[in-house]
């Protein structure tokens, strides 16, 4: 009896050592392919280029994505084990992840500098990242992430799994997934261009490491003062009405465009300083009404639904405040008149309650109209911006090249000590451009939609993709004999 115990034992080991030596590995289903949800089909977008773009070294958004991950490279079969760094010995994967998987990018020397990197971190040595130990991790790749990105990435990792590690095994995983331009945020091959994939009409809730979106619900972290010469550099877009309630918010939106126009005389004379803040202290003061009442009866009608927002209720409000913070920055250059505030107070009475009762009817309609109106915003700020490059010398126009900013404004975009009132219009620019965007993303999408702005999983994966980048880029670095160079 004992002989025949024996035997056994010794066959299941030999049969342990056969499956490690020569796994066969299996990829992990994915799910649907993910498209970006903040832009459009391309038959639906006419992009007309702005004659006022700043000039740039290189044309930003003509660069193709590096093949830095050849999507052609055969799978490498591997089993889950890995030895541990402290106790020398083969770690099963029956406490990671029990399966084998196919790995699509990652090569075993990478794999491997991944492994010792990630156990250099694992402090408590249960074979498992926290947040506290992704912050150490991250902060060995400084030239890659700013400590500001690091804190907000590791709260964000908190709060995604509810304060759990992941095992290093599937964070190993996700980095390949990344490495293999697949979509973490939900699975499915990532199209050309397509570096944020997002999560569209709620398909998809699950992530390889376990993250979840309960962190959209309440963080949010949007700044206006990260603008670079590309972000300033927008295009004209429109977005060609598809349906009924497309074609009547646009023809909405033109109509209110002809009789303000005409009403203001904005097309008759020359453009001064005074014609282009009445117009925008006006219209910012209207501008702010859209966001604030989404937001609102988001905020009811999860509280009476008992359901989650997906995040949106909060960036409808960053929306509106937007817009206010454009209106205190221009009551800084001029005060405006008793009949202009009579104006405002009328008129944001009548289009709030107005806005009020649509929204309630049609959240699709309503973004579509906000899509439009911030199209319109975008060509008359570009307007502006042409009028002050072109003003001759010594016009109050052309002084707003060299005019000090609002401090309200220097605070807010972080334009330095020397910004000027153009900077002002172009940063302007750059956030109605953002407003157009996102409107007409979210127009028509379900309820519960992650926001598309600040989705956890896409902040993760975007950590990740560039994680193994730089870990790539690190072994290529190293590997490279003495005295070679590129």
């Amino acid at each position: 009896m004992l002989l025949g115990i024996s035997a056994t034992c010794r066959q299941g080991r030999l049969l342990s050592k056969r499956l490690v030596a020569g796994g066969r590995g299996h990829a992990s289903p994915l799910s649907a392919v993910v498209r970006q949800l903040s832009s459009t089909a391309p038959d639906s977008r006419t992009v007309v280029s702005s004659s006022t773009s700043t000039p740039s070294s290189s044309n930003w958004h003509a660069r193709t994505r590096p093949a830095l991950f050849p999507p052609t490279a055969p799978p490498i079969n591997i089993a889950h084990q890995y030895f541990h760094t402290t106790t020398g010995r083969l770690v099963d994967a029956a406490k990671e992840v029990t399966s084998e998987t196919t790995y699509r990018a990652l090569s075993p020397e990478i794999r491997s500098a991944i492994i010792g990197d990630l156990n250099s971190v694992d402090f408590d040595k249960n074979g498992k990242i926290d947040a506290e130990e992704l912050k150490a991790l991250l902060r060995r790749h400084n030239d890659s992430f700013t400590e500001a990105e690091i804190i907000e990435l590791s709260q964000l990792f908190y709060s995604s799994l509810g304060a759990k590690g992941v095992e290093i095994s599937r964070f190993v995983e996700a980095l390949d997934a990344v490495a293999a331009l697949q979509s973490t945020s939900g699975g499915g091959e990532m199209g050309e261009g397509e570096t944020v994939p997002l999560v569209k009409e709620g398909a998809f809730k699950t992530h390889p490491l376990g993250i979840g979106t309960c962190a959209s619900e309440y963080m949010y972290a949007k700044t206006h003062g990260q603008y670079t010469p590309e972000d300033l550099d927008i295009n004209l877009t429109h977005v060609k009405p598809k349906t009924f309630l497309d074609r009547s918010a646009l023809f909405a939106v033109k109509c209110v465009r002809t009789v303000f126009d005409i009403g203001t005389g904005w097309n008759r004379g020359e453009i001064t300083t005074d014609k282009i803040l009445n117009r925008a202290i006006f219209l910012e003061t209207i501008a702010a009404v859209p966001g604030m009442v989404a937001a609102v009866i988001r905020h009811f009608r999860s509280l009476r639904n008992m359901t989650r927002d997906g995040g949106m209720l909060n960036m409808f409000l960053e929306e509106a405040n937007n817009e206010r913070m454009h209106l205190l920055t221009f009551v800084r250059m001029k005060d405006p008149g008793t009949l202009i505030r009579v104006a405002v107070v009328g008129s944001q009475f009548g289009f709030g309650c107005f806005f009020l009762t649509a929204y309630i009817i049609s959240p699709a309609w309503c973004h579509r109209f906000v899509g439009y109106i911030e199209e319109e915003a975008c060509h008359t700020y570009t307007r502006i911006v042409e009028e002050i490059q072109k003003a001759p010398e010594g016009t109050p126009l052309a002084e707003w090249r060299t005019q000090a900013a609002p401090k309200i404004a220097k605070g807010y975009w972080h334009l330095g000590e020397e910004g000027t009132v153009y900077d002002v219009m172009m940063a302007v620019r750059a956030d109605e451009a953002e407003h157009r965007d996102v409107n007409h993303a979210v127009s028509g999408v379900a309820e519960d939609t992650v926001n598309p702005l600040y989705d956890p999983r896409v902040k993760l994966d975007n950590m990740l993709r560039q994680y193994v980048k730089d870990i790539m880029q690190r072994e290529k670095t190293e590997a490279k004999p003495a005295g070679v160079t590129d």
